[in-house]
């Protein structure tokens, strides 16, 4: 999947593949796509991981440099234990505070655990497949819904009603994209709370002073 497949996908489900009598340009669908690929990254994010550096003592972590962050899940502190130790933790901004009873020791590593924006590009997608369908059938519904609001009062050669048949099938599209984000978002997932949870160190043993 590259951004012309999934363009192509949408003019397909438009029913815009003549390239003579084109409604959309490909700029107008790149935007309509782009904004659906957004909107699935905020319901269903690209889970990825980030090791930071922690400051001898203080809680508080940077975490402008975790690209397209959408949301942080957990985070990791120290590393490297089985099971892992997971730590409560807030966030301001961009300044991600461990909530311990005691600041860091030493520079080590603070494993954190994130969602980030979808990529979709010329060259590639973190997509799944699975959900490759709902950002067309978005990208799709935005599309059909623009071009009935811009068609609403101009002359069309498909009939004067042409406008509200995109206008219906854009609405009813739109409504099966929202479904479709809240089956596959997040909030919608089965989560092991145990995740969660920090780890018992060994008793004596404070896991900030390992």
């Amino acid at each position: 999947m590259n951004l012309a497949t999934m363009r192509a996908r949408v003019r397909r489900d438009l029913r815009d593949e003549d390239p003579e009598n084109e409604r959309w340009s490909d700029d107008e669908l790149d935007r309509h796509i782009g904004r659906a690929v957004q909107e699935l990254s905020l319901a269903a994010p690209l889970e990825d991981t980030a090791d930071l550096t922690a400051t001898p003592g203080s809680r508080d972590l940077d975490v402008s440099s975790l690209a397209d962050r959408v949301v942080i899940e957990a985070v990791e502190y120290p590393t490297g234990r089985y099971p892992a130790c997971y730590v409560p933790f807030s966030l301001w901004g961009s300044t991600l505070t461990l909530l311990t009873d005691c600041a860091p020791q030493s520079a080590g590593t603070v494993r954190v655990y994130y969602g980030r924006l979808h990529t979709l590009d010329a060259t590639t997608s973190t997509i799944p497949s699975r959900l490759e369908d709902v950002v067309a059938t978005g990208a799709a519904a935005y599309a059909a819904l623009e071009w009935a609001n811009f068609a609403v009062n101009r002359l069309n050669a498909g009939g004067d009603d042409v406008w509200r048949r995109y206008l219906t099938w854009g609405q009813e599209q739109l409504a099966r994209f929202h479904q479709a984000l809240a089956r596959s978002g997040r909030r919608a997932a089965v989560r092991a709370r145990r995740l969660y949870t920090p780890a018992t160190p060994p008793a004596g043993e404070s896991p900030l002073h390992a």
